[in-house]
């Protein structure tokens, strides 16, 4: 027991004084270097810009310091509501704004460093704009010294907002090249396919929306993450404690292999007559050499113009993915089946909500009953 404890403290401390040790969930080395060049890139060409446009002038800043701070949410978070466009734009220019206005009506500079600071976040949280490096702001336009009072109810607009907006393009650029998902879009929650006031299949078990907030209110703090975020990755903790547990069911081990499909220059009738023959409501449609091209149903069969099959993207996983990671695609509403293709995307199977409901019902049945874990636990 003793040498299990120095190890696990040994391991404690190591991972403690590693190199990189991120303190945000999701972050990585590559990740933070990427950040890094974008920095860099954002910050540089900020000062170009503001620079080539209005010149060396001797009483104008070409850049501010709280845009460093933007940058480095900008860059090395990007998927926090603090670092979007309005928040980097608004926060910024609103806050210099009030702490430009503080100056002009509080003149003793202790009492007005701190009511700008106070009215910024208050401002801001008013208009949806939080963003910490907006105290900054408001702070250099008390304490900025002559330039920043000279340039007045000016300042706000140049350099601050004409910084946080060539950064924001910036921005929306390097992420763009870099394929990362700047400004951040959360996924729209998910809907009732059936159009009822039912709740959509996959929200109807497991936590609720009052659960999310109830959670949140016992933290008792402002958490970094949107709401909406916050349920997916719930859900994805479910499916990958699901996944964990019965995740030696690989989709190879349950999937139809006697696939009935139709080639890409098949009629609608009989598309039809297969679906309705063979009792199922999802059809491939294979080309000669196996290549999956799509899928076709009775609803796109009964929305079709002309005897050309209407061909829909298929749902498609791979042999060797496990089987309980499909839960969400086919309680979607949307996906009846699933298609199973090689790394060519060749036909190999098909997976059906039927074919999946049998094997989690299976999975259930043959899993420990909780007395006997118990006892097994007890050593009964």
């Amino acid at each position: 027991m003793t040498n299990a404890s120095n190890t696990d403290e040994k391991s404690t401390l190591s991972a403690k004084f590693r190199l990189f040790v991120p303190i945000l969930p999701g972050a990585t080395l590559k990740e933070r270097l990427i950040g890094c060049l974008g920095a860099l890139i954002g910050i540089f060409v900020t000062g170009l810009v503001c620079a080539y446009v209005f010149g060396n002038h001797p009483e104008l800043p070409l850049i501010v310091a709280p845009i460093g701070a933007s940058a480095v949410l900008l860059f090395a978070v990007p998927a926090s509501p603090l670092a979007q466009p309005w928040p980097i734009i608004g926060g910024n220019t609103i806050s210099a704004l009030v702490g430009v206005a503080v100056v002009r009506f509080v003149h003793d500079p202790m009492l007005a460093v701190g009511l700008a600071v106070a009215l910024a976040i208050a401002v801001m949280s008013l208009t949806r704009s939080l963003h910490p490096p907006g105290g900054a702001a408001a702070l250099t336009a008390v304490i900025g010294g002559p330039a920043v009072a000279s340039a007045g109810f000016l300042f706000p607009l140049v350099p601050v907002a004409v910084n946080s907006v060539i950064l924001v393009c910036l921005g929306v650029a390097f992420h763009r090249l870099s394929r990362r998902n700047y400004p951040h879009r959360a996924l729209p929650a998910p809907v009732n396919t059936h159009k009822t006031n039912d709740l959509p299949p996959a929200m109807r078990a497991g936590f609720t929306d009052a659960d999310i907030d109830a959670a949140i209110a016992s933290f008792n703090e402002t958490l970094d993450i949107e709401r909406s975020d916050l349920d997916r990755l719930l859900r994805q903790v479910e499916l990958q404690t699901l996944s964990r547990k019965h995740g030696e069911l690989l989709c190879g081990d349950i999937m139809s292999r006697d696939v009935i499909h139709i080639g890409p220059d098949g009629t609608t009738e009989a598309a039809q007559a297969l679906l309705l023959d063979h009792d199922i409501r999802t059809l491939p449609v294979v080309a000669e050499d196996g290549l999956l091209i799509g899928t076709v149903g009775l609803r796109e069969l009964a929305q079709a113009a002309d005897s050309r099959l209407p061909v829909s993207p298929a749902v498609t996983a791979h042999p060797n993915d496990p089987a309980i990671s499909l839960i969400p695609k086919l309680t979607s509403g949307q996906t009846h089946a699933v298609i199973i293709v090689d790394q060519e995307k060749r036909l190999q199977g098909l997976i059906s909500q039927t074919d999946l409901l049998a094997t989690v019902a299976s999975s259930l049945s043959t899993s420990p009953h909780p007395e006997e874990l118990m006892q097994d636990a007890r050593g009964i």
